[in-house]
This record gives structure tokens, sequence and C-alpha cells, in this order.
């Protein structure tokens, strides 16, 4: 249903930086490079950077975030490690978490500009017990 999410960046040259290292970890590349946006994916641009230079920070809880899917628990400790090395803040370090429908393992971070940023992967099912 979702073709692809833009974000308002005010450092292009940095967020580039931080979004190279920590969508890597994800499987994606930076596809698109222009004057003033980024496009990251697998196959083709799914996650935008859009240079705003006059933006302020994201305030500290206006109720949005993005959500993106790993395949691992490990995928998802690697995400959090690379955007704090790279000055990500910690918003919720990996661990399990009971969702609405199911329990996952997650963590939060928020990038430079304050955007949050969740990186998740559900559990496999017991087969055995079946």
């Amino acid at each position: 249903m979702i073709d692809h999410i833009s974000i308002a960046v005010k450092d292009l040259e940095r967020s580039v930086i931080f979004y190279d290292a920590f969508l890597a970890e994800l499987g994606m590349t930076r596809i698109v490079d222009r004057p003033a946006t980024a496009g990251y994916g697998k196959k083709y641009p799914e996650f935008w950077l859009n240079l705003r230079p006059e933006i302020s920070a994201v305030p500290a809880n206006v109720g949005s975030h993005i959500c993106l899917r790993a395949r691992s628990e490990e995928i998802v400790t690697r995400c959090y490690r690379a955007a704090l090395s790279l000055g990500g803040l910690d918003d919720g370090a990996p661990g399990p978490r009971q969702g609405e429908m199911t329990n996952y393992f997650g963590a939060f971070i928020k990038d430079p500009d304050g955007n949050k940023i969740e990186v998740v992967t559900f559990p496999t099912p017991d087969l055995e017990g079946s």
C-alpha cells in the first residue's frame, strides 16, 4: 500500500552519511542522488531525504515515527548501534516488546534531525509445537 516515505532533513550531507550506514544494515542503498534529495531502496527509491535547511529539529513528542522491518534481531541491533555511532539518539534500546497484535523485537532511535525511526523484526512461529 505505501510506495515510499520522505523525511525532511536540515543538513543533507550529514543525513546521507547517517542513512548510508543505517539503511545499509537493512539492505538498502542510495539509488538517487540530487542536490536537494537522496533516495534509498533495494530496487527503487522507497525512503527519501529532502533538504529543508530552514527546519528546526522535530519536537520530542510529535507523535509520528517510521518503522522499518529487519530480517533478524541481530540486524535490529546493528541498525541501532550504527545510528548511535553516527549521532542518532537512543529512544528505546533493542529488545523484546509487546505490540498490539503480536510480540516483536525492536529498537527506536532519533536521527540527527529528531525524526523517530523504529526497526523491528517479528518472531517466527514455533513449528515444533504444531
